[in-house]
């Protein structure tokens, strides 16, 4: 017996119903060749600050970190010698570093410096010897331009994809500068311009008598990707079926409002299906 395998009322125009092979057809996709997951935990990484955040954590007499954001992350390949299709990947990640800084008369500062850390793994991501070459379609005539002629060859290596969840902040230190400690991999010149922008005022080394460090834990995961043509067992092309309704101006805000669903889960802190099955209250 044939079993209906229509979800969410997925319909092709032609009848055929989405899940159910019609035809076998030749994609384009990133097969995964090689990944993995780590839990990291970066100790005592030095944090840079402005030379307005400087003066602020010096006057301080406690620190805390309130909040920890990856704003950048550089990834660079390189081949693994005696190692076909192997790739060591660097990756060197930006963390802005929220500080909270308590001053004088029981007030509190808050200040955002930069840290960062670097990262090594080996994957594997096969071998491609051959030279690739795409259309560009804003100059595809016979006819082309000299100053617009150019070669747009797509790189033979591999992809790399990072996915890192939220850092958590473990532990703040301060310490002066005469002592030496903790981990730092970059001065103020080599902080990317993309990074400068997102803080207030200007990186320099030198300044300022004391110096913050944190430790952050870090999930993250590395897969390193590859273009490659398969065949796949297709079904028809498919349109939706919804109909997108615009929104009337002139509509009563009352009746609008009315047809939402009451947001349980805000009120209530547990998942709304448990709400269904032990709703003793329900009255």
């Amino acid at each position: 017996m044939e079993r209906n395998n229509q979800q969410g009322g997925c319909s092709s125009p032609l009848g055929g119903l989405c899940g159910k092979p019609e035809q076998l057809c030749c994609v384009s996709v990133n097969k995964i060749f090689d990944s993995a997951r780590d839990k990291d935990c970066l100790e005592d990484l030095r944090v840079h600050l402005c030379d307005r955040a400087q003066e602020v954590v010096d006057r301080a007499t406690a620190v805390r970190c309130t909040d920890v954001e990856v704003i950048y992350a550089n990834i660079s390949l390189d081949t693994v010698p005696f190692n076909r299709g192997f790739y060591q990947v660097t990756i060197r990640y930006f963390f802005c570093v929220t500080l909270e800084c308590c001053v004088c008369n029981g007030h509190s500062q808050i200040v955002k410096g930069l840290c960062a850390f670097d990262k090594k793994i080996v994957l594997y991501g096969s071998e491609k010897n051959v030279s690739v070459f795409q259309s560009d379609p804003e100059n595809d005539g016979f006819c082309v331009d000299p100053c617009k002629l150019k070669c747009n060859e797509t790189s033979t290596l591999p992809t790399v994809t990072l996915e890192v969840a939220s850092p958590i902040c473990l532990d703040v230190k301060v310490k002066d500068k005469c002592c030496h400690f903790g981990h730092c991999c970059m001065n103020a010149d080599n902080i990317p311009e993309r990074v400068r922008a997102r803080f207030d005022g200007e990186f320099l080394d030198g300044i300022g008598t004391n110096a913050v460090y944190v430790s952050i834990g870090l999930f993250s995961v590395v897969r390193m990707e590859r273009t490659v043509q398969l065949v796949l067992p297709a079904a028809h092309f498919v349109l939706p079926e919804k109909d997108s309704t615009p929104a009337n101006d002139s509509s009563d805000p009352c009746s609008v409002f009315g047809k939402m669903n009451f947001p349980v889960s805000e009120f209530y802190p547990y998942a709304e299906g448990n709400l269904k099955k032990d709703n003793c209250c329900g009255r």
